[in-house]
């Protein structure tokens, strides 16, 4: 028996975990390489990513997460946990960062720019409705967030966001203030999945809306079918009852 594997060097695992809790399921905090032996899949949390890659390389876990990719274990990478699983990276601090890889595509680091200048967004998910139920869109949060340049072919994109000609300066539900003459253009990846790989540049740990952990449980509950490992309940709960519906009790941002 494993339970789900959350990185936890720095960033929001916590709030990984809670969202776990919420739907049953038990969250093992990952620091060490040996850690990785007890858990069947991984969340790598949004924070820092150069932080984060300082602390891996520090803890030697560089090889260990490599080999957990390599193995086909289901792996979820929200905001810099995405950046971590790309195989590319552009705009990154000078000197550059190490990266896990995995995922077959090229993440911006800083794609939205500052901290200042981060914002929600109505995302429309419709893989993710289709699976886990619910509504057509999801409320994505952008914290200085990152975005997919390209992808492969082996790639599914599972959602995108309207880009703006000029950077929206500060959002949230209740007021928006852009740069004069600010129209939307085109639209940048911001959700992926690639076989036993997700990737979300959003941070969907800091909603009320647990659907897309859901969908990652479904993943590593399939992953798991071939092998021995299952998923840990939190308190002793059966997931073999589990239905997937997400259990909204804990709202952060609406």
């Amino acid at each position: 028996m494993a339970a789900v594997g959350v990185l936890a060097l720095q960033g929001s695992f916590n709030e990984h975990i809670a969202a776990l809790a919420r739907l049953g399921v038990k969250g093992m905090e990952i620091r060490k390489p040996e850690q990785l032996l007890n858990v069947t899949s991984l969340i790598i949390p949004g924070g820092e990513s150069t932080t984060m890659a300082k602390l891996a390389e520090f803890h030697n876990l560089f090889p260990a997460l490599r080999e957990f990719v390599q193995m086909g274990k289901p792996v979820w990478g929200t905001c810099a946990g995405l950046i971590f699983l790309a195989n590319k990276a552009i705009g990154q601090k000078t000197g550059g960062q190490e990266l896990v890889g995995g995922l077959d595509c090229t993440v911006h680091r800083n794609y939205f720019g500052s901290q200042i200048q981060s914002f929600e967004a109505e995302l429309t998910v419709p893989e993710l409705a289709c699976k886990e139920g619910g509504p057509e869109t999801f409320r994505g949060v952008f914290i200085r967030a990152p975005a997919i340049l390209e992808v492969g072919p082996g790639v599914d994109v599972l959602a995108e966001c309207p880009v703006p000609s000029t950077n929206v300066l500060y959002s949230s539900s209740a007021v928006q203030i852009q740069e004069e003459n600010s129209v939307p253009e085109e639209k940048v990846i911001v959700a992926i999945k690639q076989r036993n790989l997700l990737g979300t540049a959003f941070h969907p740990e800091l909603t009320a809306d647990t659907r897309w952990h859901s969908y990652f449980l479904k993943m590593a509950s399939e992953a798991g079918e071939a092998t021995s490992g299952s998923i840990v309940p939190a308190g002793g709960v059966d997931l073999s009852s589990y239905d997937g519906k997400p259990r909204i009790d804990l709202p952060i941002f609406q």
